[in-house]
């Protein structure tokens, strides 16, 4: 069995105002715990949707983009490490069932919400053990990742058939980096992608990434674009990039 060598803080929820949730025990849906020790820097975010499988219903979603906005400050965190707290699964997907009971005017909007969420994860250093499920046409970014990822046949076969994947196949596709076999008390992926997580966590310090940062934005502040892209956003009108 493998030993967890470093201490664990309680989990704890980063929302600042309470709303209703089917959590366990009527707890925030996205909770939030700092691992300690030698694995100081390591984020987990615990997903506690259990009756909808963490399925992605309204709170949800805005429990998880608002834990993201506030862990994107905390210059402590390094690397996030996304979990399940429902045995047995990552998270179901859109939550169908809620989507029913929306307008058309209230899809659109979730839609948009959700696609920022999908962005915010695939730009942040983030890991996970991810469910393929069946469901209807992608419409959260899924028509524009995929063929990017696995190529624009494939893609389309994928989408078009619903076809469900177990998480070989994935791995045999370059969907998923890993791919690793359950274990007696079915956490085998977290430890996984908990080891990914000490892997990348020493190398680089967060004074080195700040100054990395600062370097490149510095290149970026006397550009034309720079320019172009402010003067749209205050005119509320598409950008027109020159690659200057």
């Amino acid at each position: 069995m493998l030993r967890v060598l470093c201490l664990l803080r309680p989990w704890r929820p980063l929302r600042a105002r309470g709303c209703a949730s089917d959590g366990a025990a009527g707890g925030s849906e996205i909770q939030v715990r700092a691992l300690a020790g030698p694995d100081q820097g390591i984020t987990e975010i615990l997903m506690n949707r259990p009756r909808a499988r963490n399925a992605l219903g309204n709170i949800f979603v805005s429990e998880l983009l608002e834990t993201l906005a506030q862990l994107r400050e905390d210059r402590q965190v390094r690397v996030l490490l996304f979990r399940s707290g429902v045995k047995g699964v990552f998270c179901a997907g859109a939550d169908l069932k809620e989507r029913e009971q929306m307008s058309e005017a209230e899809v659109g909007v979730f839609v948009q919400r959700l696609r920022g969420l999908m962005n915010d994860i695939a730009s942040s250093a983030i890991m996970g053990l991810i469910e393929t499920t069946r469901g209807l046409l992608p419409g959260a970014g899924g028509t524009q990742r995929l063929p990017r990822c696995l190529g624009v046949a494939l893609a389309k076969e994928l989408i078009f058939t619903g076809r469900r994947l177990s998480g070989t196949e994935a791995h045999a596709l370059g969907l998923v980096n890993h791919a690793v076999a359950q274990n007696e008390e079915g956490d085998a992926a977290y430890h996984r992608a908990r080891a990914l997580a000490q892997e990348i966590l020493p190398q680089v310090d967060i004074a080195s990434g700040m100054a990395i940062e600062g370097m490149c934005y510095a290149q970026n502040i006397p550009t034309r674009d720079r320019l172009e892209g402010m003067a749209a956003f205050r005119e509320k009108r598409p950008p027109t990039f020159v690659g200057e």
